[in-house]
């Protein structure tokens, strides 16, 4: 049995009910495989696989907190700190009923590869709690948040471990969590990134991720011979992601004419307008059903179906998994050129290999959404030097990086004789980078 195969094995056998995380050790396995294979009695005399897929360290530990009503509450709270050869842990904290322990692991790998892509500094961790800030009142939120961090503040910090936030943690949920911090180690640092601007955020930071994708998606276009402008895009989700790819898309030139939520998507073919969504999203943070208010032209419909329209571009900013086979399917009957993952593993690994065998562009996540890690990692060197850079400063460095990023996958894609194929690309340009670093600091 080959190496790659034999670990894939073992992560199975070793992680059980850990099917996200299964999947993507295997999605970047399959891709390393070449690699592997050209230096297989090296790595694994090393045991340097064994390594990659195994966490550095991993907490669980139980949150308790009072609601309004004076119940005590008590989630789960989680930190895997997977992999730190390149820089300190990074990665963000979900807060999502969803959350358990195989989640976690999958996206804390993922970011491995995703920082690594970045050029920057950072290794790859992540974490958070099946805890739900939705309904719960901000007192409620500055409860569990303060008695998250009462537990997590023991092993991060600036140098060590630099958390994000991510879905369910926004501003406010940061902001709660760093007053804690900062009350219980008593040191002001750049501990935790997302911060708000009035207290060592960066400028950008909010727009990083959705502007991100935009920027490599652009630049995947346009060195295959396409233009963005005048392209029609669907895009999923309606979240920090979904709103901001929404308007760079829309500054570029593009129409996006879907969004969705949990519980419905919307289809405005006069192009979703962005104003209104925030509004209803940051402001008012209500459901979808409301945008019919804003836009009468614009059509609602319960559950899933965004990719049902026929579009140009396919931006999925939602959740993993959210693109399986059979969207995969009617998105190639419908004419799209180009798949670009806003979210974390959004796509199936079956409607990835289906997209990519049909000639549509896809790129994967860790590469396609790495402006947000890229922005927090800008937002530390600005904490370091106790600065502040313009918006403007902020992105060109960060459109810079997206462009290098697309680049640097392309060109791994082709030395390793897979042109075109940015998933492999993806994988091996992150690999490379922290193989590297791993071997040159010996067995640990």
């Amino acid at each position: 049995m080959s190496y790659v195969d034999e670990i894939i094995e073992q992560v199975i056998k070793q992680n059980p009910a850990e099917p996200e995380f299964h999947q993507a050790v295997k999605e970047v396995l399959e891709s390393l495989r070449v690699v592997v294979e050209a230096n297989e009695e090296k790595f694994r005399k090393d045991a340097l696989l064994e390594r990659l897929v195994n966490p550095e360290r991993q907490f669980k530990f139980r949150v308790p907190w009072v609601d309004d009503k004076g119940q005590v509450q008590v989630n789960t709270g989680y930190r895997v700190q997977f992999n730190s050869a390149i820089g300190p842990y990074k990665g963000g904290l979900r807060l999502h009923p969803s959350v358990n322990l195989g989640i976690i692991k999958f996206l804390g790998f993922e970011q491995i590869f995703k920082n690594s892509l970045t050029g920057l500094p950072i290794g790859g961790g992540k974490g958070g709690s099946d805890f739900d800030p939705k309904g719960k009142s901000d007192r409620e939120v500055m409860a569990f948040c303060q008695s998250f961090m009462t537990e997590l503040c023991k092993y991060i910090g600036a140098d060590t471990d630099v958390p994000a936030g991510d879905i369910g943690t926004g501003a406010r949920e940061i902001g709660f969590m760093f007053g804690q911090y900062k009350r219980i180690r008593g040191v002001y640092e750049g501990v935790l990134t997302g911060k708000g601007l009035s207290y060592g955020g960066s400028l950008a930071r909010t727009e990083a991720t959705g502007y991100g994708l935009l920027y490599i998606t652009e630049e995947m276009l346009k060195c295959n011979g396409q233009d963005i402008a005048g392209k029609t895009v669907a895009v999923s989700g309606s979240g920090n992601v979904a709103i901001y790819a929404t308007q760079k898309a829309q500054q570029l030139g593009a129409k996006v004419v879907t969004v969705s939520d949990s519980t419905g998507w919307v289809y405005d073919p006069d192009g979703i307008d962005v104003t209104a969504l925030k509004e209803i999203k940051e402001v008012k943070r209500a459901r979808l059903t409301e945008y019919k208010n804003y836009r009468p032209n614009s059509e609602y419909h319960e559950g899933k179906g965004v990719w049902s329209v026929k579009v140009d571009i396919a931006l999925p900013c939602a959740t993993q998994n959210e693109l399986d086979i059979e969207d995969a399917k009617t998105l190639v009957s419908n004419g799209v050129i180009a798949v670009c993952e806003g979210a974390n593993m959004p796509t199936t690994l079956e409607a990835t290999e289906y997209l990519q065998k049909n000639g549509v562009y896809f790129v994967p996540g860790k590469a396609a959404n790495a402006g947000g890690v890229a922005t927090s990692a800008l937002e530390m060197s600005q904490n370091s030097e106790r600065l502040s850079w313009s918006f403007e400063e902020v992105d060109s460095k960060l459109k810079g990086i997206m462009v290098n990023i697309f680049h640097n996958l392309d060109s791994a894609a082709k030395k390793y004789g897979f042109d075109g194929n940015y998933v492999v690309g993806a994988n091996i340009a992150g690999f490379e980078k922290v193989v590297d670093a791993m071997n040159a600091q010996g067995i640990v």
